[in-house]
């Protein structure tokens, strides 16, 4: 398995094997030093590699010398050495080799071993015969003391991740003989592994890929240095066009979430176009292939204000402030792993996240709907957005109406998909590796719906609310900003004097429609400032949304979730937790049970 190096001292053939073994590992990455540690321990016959599989690998040579290959190659090449037999597999293609001599030894053997079969036939497509064929010619060999490994691509396509009745006859098969193989005692004797790749391991058959008997390993995207390495590496062959100013170490700062596929897709681009890649460029299309690699599950946000275009909420933009100052500061161990945003409609909760991320200058994504009516469809959408998400890091992650997207440990009906989609979200939220690189946000009007699960230390750590402004000031500041955000004109005016006569209360989103149509009604007067007189008209004509209960429980919801008396609107702050508790039963009574 390892290639050969010379070691001096006076060591035993054994100590001299050890050390080049260990030696060796140490220049291979994480993933692969695990699955060569877990091969040589010769304790399983079956593993799975998963993740980032359909990347360049990047294998270290020499110092400062790499070589970026396919995974098929990188273990048949790098981890194995082209040695004994390397046997491939999957619908496609049927059987193959390594190399042409062990394929030429391999038809030698069967043919004298069943003569009158057509050579083709021993390289078949077919599943049933490929693995029966396949396990004689293991077996005929295992007394020449050889290492075999068979490497079977699109593994989900032999193993499906379904339940056992509705499997047809040749995955019940496929599933059945992998799992036998995977503690055949012969197989382990005679050193007979079993490769099985796939992008997402919830793809395949959790009979197996969650068996104790195998061994799972993960390949994570390429992390800021590999990306370094691989951009010097085109550009030391003059593929990489850049425009004055940037260079290999700062395109790779720029792109994680990228994996090397990618880098050499934007960069070959580049070059057909006779384009030097800028910044712009850059993010443009760096954008694209994210959202086109997580199949639109994930939506990318602009911000393009920062929290000074916040009115009110003095408390939570502190918060957030401190955050940001934080982040700048790299001192991510004190940044919370999630925020809880709640607060009633209308109250500017995705708002105020966006100009958060506009503060700090990070990526943010939105969560898009990840279901699928396809029996496993769900989980592997949402393995592969998680890791895009880990690749991605340092990013802000947006999960808006949190309480409906998110569901819970106890949705019954769809065959347990939810609860382990819920479980599968609640695990990694919680990894606190990410505390500071990921940062998740999730904004919901009724956070009593939301998953005590997921509002608990660890997840979504720190809770915050919002409410409509109470008092004239609030409501004149909040005017002033929403202007300023819809570069609206409005001529000087009383503002305190017109928000005294409103007669019902007022959000933030019940201002800014009657900016909007102010503006709407100078418009079609051909002025480009809004009037007293525009504003007294639209204010006349304006009846706010009436769902006086459903926003009456929404603020009570946000208030029993407050970690902190001074978010808590005046009127609410004196009253007893039991009592917002009594209320907030009476109107959930009075509204249905909702």
């Amino acid at each position: 398995m390892w290639y050969t190096a010379r070691v001096g001292g006076m060591m035993s053939s054994s100590q001299q094997l050890i050390k080049k073994n260990l030696d060796y590992i140490n220049i291979l990455p994480v993933w692969a030093q695990e699955l060569s540690v877990k091969y040589c321990s010769k304790t399983a016959n079956l593993y799975f590699v998963h993740g980032n599989i359909r990347d360049f690998l990047p294998h270290k040579m020499n110092e400062g010398e790499f070589m970026f290959v396919k995974i098929q190659d990188y273990i048949s090449e790098v981890l194995f050495g082209n040695r004994d037999i390397i046997v491939f597999y999957d619908k496609s293609s049927g059987i193959s080799f390594c190399l042409p001599e062990m394929e030429k030894d391999y038809l030698k053997t069967m043919t004298a071993r069943y003569p009158g079969t057509s050579p083709d036939e021993f390289l078949t497509r077919d599943p049933v015969k490929a693995f029966d064929w396949l396990e004689r010619y293991f077996v005929m060999n295992i007394p020449r003391n050889v290492r075999i490994v068979l490497i079977i691509d699109y593994a989900e396509t032999i193993i499906p991740a379904d339940e056992l009745g509705h499997l047809d006859e040749i995955d019940r098969y496929c599933l059945v003989t992998l799992n036998r193989w995977s503690h055949e005692p012969q197989f382990t004797r005679g050193d007979v592994s079993v490769l099985m790749l796939t992008e997402n391991l919830t793809d395949i058959n959790p009979r197996l890929s969650s068996s104790p008997s195998t061994v799972k390993v993960s390949i994570p995207f390429p992390d800021e240095l590999v990306r370094i390495q691989f951009l010097q590496f085109l550009e030391s062959r003059e593929m990489l066009l850049l425009e004055r100013g940037l260079n290999a170490e700062r395109i790779g700062v720029l792109t994680s979430g990228l994996n090397l596929l990618n880098l050499n897709q934007l960069v070959a681009e580049s070059y057909q176009e006779d384009k030097p890649v800028s910044l712009e460029y850059l993010r443009n299309r760096k954008r694209a292939i994210i959202e086109n690699e997580a199949a639109g599950l994930l939506e990318f946000i602009d911000t393009d204000h920062d929290l000074s275009y916040v009115a009110g909420h003095e408390f939570v933009k502190k918060r957030f402030q401190n955050a940001a100052r934080a982040l700048k500061q790299g001192r991510i161990d004190v940044l919370p792993m999630g925020y809880l945003i709640a607060g009633p409609v209308g109250t500017g909760k995705t708002f105020m996240v966006s100009a958060f991320a506009g503060e700090i200058g990070v990526p943010m994504v939105k969560l898009r709907n990840f279901r699928s009516k396809w029996q496993g469809a769900t989980e592997s959408n949402l393995e592969k957005v998680l890791n895009i998400l880990k690749a991605m890091a340092p990013v802000a992650v947006m999960i808006d109406e949190a309480d409906a997207f998110l569901g819970d440990r106890e949705t019954e009906g769809d065959s347990g998909t939810s609860s382990r989609v819920f479980a599968q979200i609640a695990n990694f939220m919680g990894n606190t590796e990410y505390r500071g690189k990921i940062i998740w946000f999730l904004i919901t009007s009724r956070p009593d719906l939301l998953p005590i699960d997921l509002k608990r230390q660890g997840r979504a750590e720190e809770h915050l609310a919002l409410f409509y402004p109470d008092s004239i000031e609030a409501k004149t500041e909040l005017f002033r900003t929403l202007q300023r955000k819809l570069d609206i004109k409005v001529k000087d005016m009383p503002l305190q004097d017109i928000f005294r006569g409103f007669k019902f209360e007022v959000s933030g989103a019940d201002i800014e429609a009657m900016l909007v149509r102010a503006k709407m009604n100078a418009t079609m007067d051909g002025r480009a400032i809004v009037t007293r007189e525009d504003l007294d008209v639209t204010i006349r004509d304006f009846i706010p949304p009436a769902y006086p209960y459903e926003i009456e429980l929404q603020n009570l919801v946000a208030v029993l979730e407050c970690t902190s008396r001074e978010m808590v609107p005046l009127k609410y702050q004196k009253m007893e937790r039991s009592k917002l508790a009594s209320e907030i039963q009476e109107l959930k009574q009075l509204l249905g049970g909702k």
